[in-house]
């Protein structure tokens, strides 16, 4: 087939593209702007655009698809020339099911942890010596591409995301999929661009569990609330299966999972951890990996890339770095990171990043999401709010959403570097949560 990307450059564009083109498929794409990790990669297999910028001669009718990123605006003239030429036009998920429509799809979804449990599976998989399709949102150490696409293999997992599919395919990417096997960890409001309330926040979930298959499998998180009563209204039949966090201990800051064959060391910590771990076993039983042998892979499970990942500096005894920005997330990682560091001082850093937490509406959301720490720390960048056009936020309105006043609070990438380098940082715990890179703050590494 011969496939046109529009927005190639994307997270989640690129994998595809080059999963199709390792297909031997003839693959094109254009971007108006291309950043690394993508741009390496792409030019590594020969996929980078000669130039940047849309141009309608790139869509011609020899292309048997295009498919279109979120990136790329419903004006875009190379939709145009599509549109004109009736040539078949996909969002990436809608391609995904086109391509996995006969395989045994196995999708992750919930507010949190979805990356997480997917990379769990795969590292599972990966040590079983079991060979699967599969696309995940986020880069995972030792892979060099996240999709994998075959003819041959029986199951195909996907990350499902509850945001738009594109700008002219307003569905929740994950509706596309009509899994065969899938999980929920759990449901937070966010996305509050897309999403203004929480009701119509909830609302794709409940479409996500109608559409699975008849006759398919559920696990989901019966800890949350809102999640079971979702499940409990289901409209169409499946087997469901709960879970709940697993019996452990932690002994000298390490985490131990109690089990049938005694005490297992574990690398992660922390409830939403062990929760996700146990939603992780659960779909690998359902793929035919039996319980040792999911424990035994789990052992040297380190974690997904930015998730409670640790980082080791010289001067400090104890970093750690994390994907979390929605509150939520926030609440959960600071939760498990002052419960296995409770022994010494905790000291946790939030960058206000996303649409969603720099809109005064939202930050209420926020409300004692960093209690337990020793302190507490927020960044955000007064020139984001500006390109966000978002009105000014003022120290006190951030104090009092997080319902702390003794946040320390941080504007400008030279204020929290300079506060950064000041910091005693022996014997302390520190934990940063971010879906940025506070202003390019360099941690000295």
């Amino acid at each position: 087939m011969n496939i046109h990307f529009i927005a190639i450059g994307g997270s989640a564009m690129h994998n595809l593209a080059i999963a199709l083109s390792r297909k031997n498929y003839q693959v094109s794409g254009s971007d108006d702007a291309i950043f690394e990790p993508s741009l390496t990669r792409l030019k590594s297999q020969g996929l980078l655009p000669e130039k940047y910028g849309w141009d309608a001669n790139n869509i011609h009718s020899n292309l048997d698809a295009v498919i279109l990123g979120m990136h790329a605006h419903a004006d875009n003239p190379e939709l145009a020339k599509a549109k004109e030429l009736n040539i078949p036009i996909y969002s990436y998920p809608e391609f995904l099911y086109h391509q996995s429509q006969h395989k045994t799809r196995v999708v992750i979804a919930g507010s949190h942890g979805k990356t997480t449990i997917t990379s769990m599976i795969l590292h599972v998989m990966r040590s079983a010596g079991k060979s699967l399709d599969y696309m995940v949102g986020a880069q995972l150490e030792g892979y060099d591409c996240m999709v994998n696409l075959s003819e041959e293999n029986e199951f195909m997992l996907l990350e499902g995301d509850e945001y738009l599919s594109s700008s002219i395919d307003r569905k929740s990417k994950f509706l596309h999929y009509k899994p065969t096997i899938a999980l929920l960890s759990g449901i937070a409001w966010d996305h509050i661009n897309v999403f203004p309330t929480f009701e119509s926040y909830i609302q794709p979930f409940q479409d996500f569990v109608n559409s699975i298959t008849p006759g398919g499998v559920l696990v989901y998180n019966e800890e949350d609330e809102e999640l079971k009563k979702i499940v409990e209204g289901a409209q169409v039949y499946f087997r469901k299966i709960p879970y709940t966090t697993p019996t452990h201990t932690i002994k000298r800051g390490k985490t131990y999972l109690i089990t049938s064959s005694g005490e297992l060391p574990l690398e992660i910590f922390g409830k939403h951890n062990l929760q996700n771990l146990e939603g992780a076993r659960l779909i690998c039983q359902q793929m035919g990996v039996q319980e040792d042998e999911f424990y035994e892979a789990m052992m040297s499970f380190r974690g997904a890339s930015k998730r409670m990942e640790r980082v080791l500096l010289q001067d400090v005894a104890i970093v750690y770095k994390d994907f979390a920005h929605a509150p939520s997330k926030v609440k959960a990682c600071v939760q498990a990171f002052t419960h296995q560091f409770e022994e010494i001082p905790t000291i946790g850093l939030l960058e206000l990043h996303t649409y969603s937490s720099l809109n005064p509406e939202f930050l209420t959301q926020y409300k004692h999401t960093l209690d337990g720490l020793n302190e507490a720390i927020v960044f955000y960048s007064e020139e984001a709010l500006r390109i966000k056009r978002l009105d000014p936020i003022s120290a006190e309105f951030i104090k009092q959403c997080f319902g702390r006043d003794d946040i320390k609070i941080f504007t400008s990438a030279e204020s929290i570097s300079a506060y950064w380098h000041s910091l005693s940082k022996v014997n302390k715990a520190i934990l940063f949560m971010s879906s940025g890179n506070f202003g390019g703050l360099d941690l000295g590494i």
